[in-house]
């Protein structure tokens, strides 16, 4: 349920009240009872996140994980061949 920002034309009393979407508009004062209260329009609520954070890997399927850890081990194996070639090459080729 959401809340309204109300404010009175008469006697400029403004207030928040928290009710629901179907219900109808006050129209009377709380404050004056007059019959000059209108609702204001608000920004809307906004999505908060709380917690040490939300990312897109966090709800992947079992397979998608299990695809991701065999290309990261082949990827690491394969990084560590090339890095040595790398430098055994450069060292050779300066001397």
């Amino acid at each position: 349920m959401p809340t309204y920002d109300y404010v009175c034309d008469g006697c400029g009393h403004a207030f928040e009240l928290f009710q629901s979407m179907t219900d109808a508009t006050k129209k009377t004062c709380p404050k004056c009872k007059k019959k000059k209260l209108r609702r204001l329009i608000g920004a809307g609520g906004a999505i908060v996140f709380k917690g040490t954070g939300f990312y897109k890997t966090d709800y992947r399927s079992e397979s998608y994980k299990k695809g991701a850890a065999a290309d990261a081990s082949s990827k690491s194996s394969e990084g560590g061949k090339s890095a040595g070639e790398k430098s055994g090459g450069g060292s050779g080729g300066k001397e």
